[in-house]
């Protein structure tokens, strides 16, 4: 549909106030046709049956509120932020729609105007906005938590019920630690390739995973190595931006972006790739040039954004060394949202993973079905958060696998907290973390 054709339907209806227009191209609104293949894959669609919790009715509330049909009252809003933004509507719409880039500017006008809700206690907020997006803060934060692992005091505590004294925010947040392993220290600058260099790549190590999950940052820059890659660890690099911008906090994501295309360049024309291992920041990262579009820094954040590969992505495209040692496991894989829908990466993590000697890959029902971590998802939403993680945990159990395997940190932090008290026994890892210990014969 022409600019033309969008501004002539646009002026055949009330036009909105100018507080209710987000600034959205207002063609986005009609690349969607109703059609309502998109409901099947909607998580909140699924478990409410609600046509305003689905993508084409979130649609038709934010056009209407921008034409001024209706108000953007307490209940659209509520409808609005149930939306987990985990983008499976545009893996299934066949028109094309660009769900992201409506709801998230929608968010962020809420956010300024002061219509957004706010679902987050303030201890919550400053946990978030003022540690996580910084690696060395959660590593501060979280060293009361792995001594308590360590020790065996967590455990007592938690059989004393000394938990229950904690404000119940806190308690939510302290209920998704994962097993907290030993962090590696500080990684050398550069991994010389081993063998022939195939390529020289930067690795984007990220804030939270890199604190929650240091291993993983480990084993991608071993497997990267042993694929013959240089690998370049950039110091000052920080947080992807996404956790501000699922907020609707745009200028704080914009400056962790700014920040971010400033270190890997002008560096960055001389690496073959930016590698990332969390689906979550990946998904962020291939979008600095929309996030700055019309911006002065347009041109330098879409070209950061053409250089960054998902590690399973880049593997698949050089072509992996196989691996050799067995791990005897049956093991279901998840896809992450901002994997499979946000970067249509789906047959790469498989397609890794089925080289592994004697792993058995197990299918897994509704894979493509958020967990319900979705960033902040879970302390924001936390009804619907737990519904889904309880949802996802099920079919796992299922499929009686002895491993669920899923490229995001926030997935294995959600599948844990959901699988942890029903198998403990269960092995929850990065498909790295696997190939890793395929490499080395190293336990997983």
């Amino acid at each position: 549909m022409s600019q033309t054709t969008a501004d002539a339907v646009r002026t055949a209806l009330p036009m909105a106030p100018a507080k209710n227009d987000a600034g959205i191209d207002y063609e986005l609104f009609l690349d969607c046709v109703h059609c309502g293949l998109c409901t099947s894959a909607c998580p909140t669609y699924v478990e409410l049956g609600d046509e305003n919790d689905s993508p084409r009715g979130r649609i038709y509330l934010m056009r209407a509120v921008t034409d001024g049909r209706i108000e953007l009252d307490e209940s659209v809003q509520k409808h609005l932020d149930l939306c987990l933004d985990c983008r499976a509507c545009e893996s299934a719409c066949p028109s094309g729609v660009q769900y992201g880039k409506l709801i998230e500017p929608f968010r962020i006008h809420m956010e300024k105007t002061g219509t957004k809700p706010d679902n987050l206690s303030w201890l919550q907020k400053f946990l978030l906005y003022r540690f996580t997006p910084y690696a060395g803060r959660m590593r501060l934060a979280l060293a009361p938590a792995r001594f308590a692992q360590w020790t065996g005091l967590d455990t007592l505590m938690r059989k004393l019920g000394m938990y229950h004294l904690m404000p119940k925010s806190l308690r939510q947040m302290h209920e998704m630690l994962p097993p907290l392993k030993a962090h590696y220290g500080t990684m050398p600058d550069v991994w010389p390739a081993e063998g022939k260099r195939r390529a020289r790549v930067a690795l984007f190590t990220g804030c939270a995973a890199d604190a929650f999950f240091p291993e993983t940052n480990l084993a991608t820059a071993l497997v990267l190595q042993k694929n013959g890659c240089d690998v370049w660890i950039p110091r000052k690099q920080g947080c992807c931006g996404a956790l501000h911008y699922h907020a609707a906090l745009d200028q704080p994501a914009k400056d962790f972006a700014r920040a971010n295309c400033e270190t890997f360049f002008p560096d960055g024309g001389e690496i073959d790739a930016i590698i990332v291992n969390a689906a979550g920041c990946g998904a962020m990262l291939k979008d600095y040039g929309h996030l700055f579009h019309g911006a002065p820094e347009e041109e330098v954040a879409a070209k950061f954004a053409h250089k960054v590969k998902d590690i399973s992505e880049f593997l698949m495209e050089i072509g992996p060394i196989k691996p050799t040692h067995p791990l005897k496991l049956k093991a279901a894989y998840h896809d992450a949202c901002h994997l499979c829908h946000g970067q249509q990466i789906r047959k790469q993590p498989r397609q890794l993973l089925e080289m592994i000697p004697e792993l058995q890959l197990v299918p897994l029902n509704e894979s493509e079905i958020c967990c319900g971590a979705a960033g902040s998802y879970n302390l924001t939403q936390p009804e619907m958060a737990e519904r889904l993680g309880e949802r996802k945990a099920k079919n796992v159990l299922d499929t009686g696998a002895d491993a669920v395997l899923s490229g995001n940190v926030g997935c294995l932090i959600q599948l844990g907290r959901y699988l942890r008290e029903k198998k403990p026994e269960l092995l929850i890892a990065h498909p790295i973390d696997a190939l890793w210990a395929s490499y080395s014969g190293d336990r997983l």
